[in-house]
């Protein structure tokens, strides 16, 4: 569309503004969800460091059982964390799940297929090598990355990390971000509402979404719409943080201070893109105190589902990439539609839910004012610009696990 910038390119321009944080830290891996891995982790050991068995049952060797109905005798009992002894032939070790297998036994029969007559078991089942036995190592070979540099660490990673062993890890320090809204018509929750307030949603929204990022916040709460106290914020917001976020008043109003105070304060570049909800968005930089470098500045729009969409699509990888992440962007999924929808000039984000038959629908009101949209939601629809949807057409779906 004339004089905006679509999408792609807005997102181009967001990265290739962001500067990734360069200090580490070392943390407990007990406390190391959330953050993104500085250094590649390597496994000192084999897991499982011994071959063990997946079953409860009896450790045996396989050339001791070619029909069923052989008959052994139990030698010796493995629990978990204990170390048999070589398995002689003709004999069976009573083994349990994750106990190493003793030397010399080369399958585990599970127990529901044996049966127990005093000392001695009857095998019921004619066993192949290998059966139900872990190797060692088959999960991870020592000497193996098993965390690569810039992965955003999950349950399962840090899981993965305490599986070889490592108490600490050393992660990038968090992102500090500064948030605060403007609007005099902006009210907290638990305050009355003056004639024409709202309640600020999107103070809480984009906490909400910075924290589950692993940002550290500094909430300015609401700042008056005047130009010297919106000044006054951004100073303050620059001394100690990596990016400033505010939501309203980029626009170019009256009552619209922020522009103007961010360009007295350092410098902004103010864009229209051609994206719904969204479009306006400003970027720029905030000097801080003293000389000491220029904090990052973005400026969402004020609508509650605008906040919260450009967020996911262009904020977070942002943050993304100055925590020093190495996936910026959501994995999409292809999608039934079970819906129709004619399309609108600008790229859209559609608020959609997963369906009983694994289709999508479409929430029936899309404008940027129904945050209950993002609540019904699963995800977004990416869809082109004037492209219409017919039920039945493949979409291309950005599920909120992948955004949130």
């Amino acid at each position: 569309m004339s004089g905006m910038l679509d999408y792609d390119e807005a997102l181009a321009r967001l990265l290739a503004g962001a500067v990734p944080v360069t200090a580490t830290e070392v943390v407990a891996t007990y406390a190391a969800a959330g953050r993104v891995l500085a250094e590649g982790l390597r496994s000192a050991i084999d897991v499982p460091p011994l071959d063990n068995t997946s079953m409860d049952g009896y450790a045996l060797r396989c050339a001791d059982v070619s029909t069923a109905g052989a008959r052994l005798a139990v030698a010796q009992r493995i629990p978990a964390g204990s170390v048999g002894h070589r398995l002689a032939p003709g004999t069976a070790a009573r083994i349990f799940t994750g106990a190493p297998v003793p030397a010399g036994a080369d399958a585990v029969v599970m127990q529901e297929l044996c049966a127990v007559e005093g000392d001695s078991i009857v095998v019921n089942h004619v066993p192949h090598e290998g059966e139900w036995i872990r190797r060692r190592g088959e999960d991870i070979a020592a000497g193996a990355e098993v965390l690569a540099a810039g992965t955003r660490l999950d349950a399962a990673h840090v899981g993965v990390a305490a599986s070889v062993g490592a108490a600490r890890l050393s992660v990038f320090r968090r992102l500090r971000v500064a948030l605060f809204s403007t609007g005099d018509e902006l009210a907290m929750p638990g305050e009355p509402l003056k004639p024409g307030g709202i309640y600020n949603s999107n103070r809480y929204t984009l906490r909400a979404l910075l924290e589950g990022l692993g940002c550290e916040v500094a909430d300015l709460g609401i700042v008056p719409d005047t130009r010297e106290a919106t000044r006054a914020a951004l100073r303050e917001a620059a001394a100690g943080n990596d990016l400033i976020l505010t939501s309203g008043g980029v626009s170019v109003g009256e009552e619209d201070h922020v522009k103007p105070a961010v360009e007295a304060e350092g410098s902004l570049d103010l864009w229209k893109i051609a994206i719904k909800p969204g479009k306006p968005l400003a970027f720029g930089s905030v000097r801080r105190p003293g000389g000491e470098g220029q904090a990052a500045f973005i400026g969402l729009p004020g609508n509650p589902v605008s906040s919260f969409v450009t967020f996911l699509m262009l904020v977070r990888p942002f943050i993304l990439k100055c925590q020093g992440a190495s996936e910026l962007r959501p994995r999409a999924r292809g999608m039934q539609a079970d819906f129709d929808f004619k399309g609108d000039p600008r790229r859209e984000f559609l608020r959609a839910r997963i369906n009983e038959t694994g289709g999508l629908d479409l929430f029936a009101n899309q404008s940027s004012g129904v945050l209950t949209s993002c609540t019904w939601a699963d995800g977004l629809i990416d869809n082109p610009p004037r492209h219409a949807i017919r039920s039945g057409d493949m979409v291309r779906f950005l599920p909120f696990s992948e955004l949130l």
